[in-house]
């Protein structure tokens, strides 16, 4: 019974998914870095340190991950605006989960902040599948 459940999540997709997503999060930091180091606001790198990986994401989940081929501006554009509308969603996400573990409930911010980022991870896979790259509307457009 585990087994069939490990065989049915652990799929190239989800793998794919997941080395995507830590190579987003190397974008993001590294962007981040070097904005930072040279003298840019915080706050301005971390607004264009998450729209370049959020960019970033895009590109690769559409072609790697889920393998949406269709390259129609209009459809790419529908798409494109879905994936961000969805990262903006689970970005508010998980700040509203951060401030109430942190702050409501006074657990440790890194422990909080790992267990709030596998919920995002999860989200964020299951906005993509379900809205964003769907298999049975790329076909209909």
């Amino acid at each position: 019974m585990i087994k069939k459940i490990w065989d049915k999540v652990m799929n190239r997709e989800v793998i794919s998914y997941l080395i995507f997503g830590v190579l987003t999060t190397l974008v993001n930091w590294v962007v981040y870095a070097a904005m930072v180091k040279v003298h840019i606001d915080y706050r301005i790198a971390t607004a264009v340190a998450w729209a370049v990986s959020v960019l970033f994401a895009f590109i690769v989940n559409k072609i790697f991950v889920f393998q949406s081929y269709n390259m129609r501006p209009a459809f790419v554009m529908k798409e494109i605006t879905s994936f961000v509308a969805c990262r903006a969603v689970s970005g508010v996400m998980e700040m509203v989960f951060m401030i109430v573990m942190v702050s409501w409930i006074h657990m440790d911010e890194y422990i909080s902040k790992i267990a709030v980022s596998v919920i995002v991870v999860i989200v964020n896979y299951v906005f993509s599948k379900l809205f964003i790259f769907r298999k049975s509307e790329e076909k209909s457009l």
